[in-house]
């Protein structure tokens, strides 16, 4: 049977990126995800849920993120789901997925300003332009 494990998130920087080396030298680092989601409930009032998850980054792109990002940055990333097992100290089995990040784009800081709504569309929060600001071919509304 064919599988498929693929994940696309953007959201905000929960925490610094922690970044470490294995015994080999490799770059690895650890940060948390922030990812909202806004919605309209039946009766029209506004709502938002929030999800966390762990991301796990590798190599180059472990030590661009621990460079460049911080708390409150804003990130689009792919990866992949990874299940982590292991056992306490009390000898119970234990369980955690987090995210694998295969590529990472960084994005502004402040992510509530550029929302995206259920339907796909996006809220940049800019009004709309007008026609005598584009006359003059050296302005540009953006």
């Amino acid at each position: 049977m064919a599988a498929f494990n693929r994940v696309i998130l953007m959201g905000n920087l929960t925490r610094d990126p922690e970044l470490r080396y294995t015994p080999s030298g490799l770059a690895v680092a650890h940060f948390g995800l922030a990812v909202n989601r806004r919605f309209s409930s039946k009766e029209g009032e506004k709502k938002e849920e929030v999800n966390f998850f762990d991301i796990e980054a590798w190599d180059k792109q472990a030590e661009l993120a621990s460079e460049y990002l911080n708390k409150g940055s804003g990130v689009f990333l792919e990866g992949r789901l990874k299940q982590d097992r292991w056992e306490d100290e009390a000898g119970n089995k234990r369980s955690r997925v987090k995210v694998v990040a295969m590529t990472i784009q960084f994005l502004p800081k402040r992510m509530d300003e550029n929302v995206v709504d259920t339907e796909g569309a996006v809220n940049t929060g800019n009004e709309p332009v007008n026609e005598d600001q584009m006359k003059d071919g050296n302005q540009r509304p953006f």
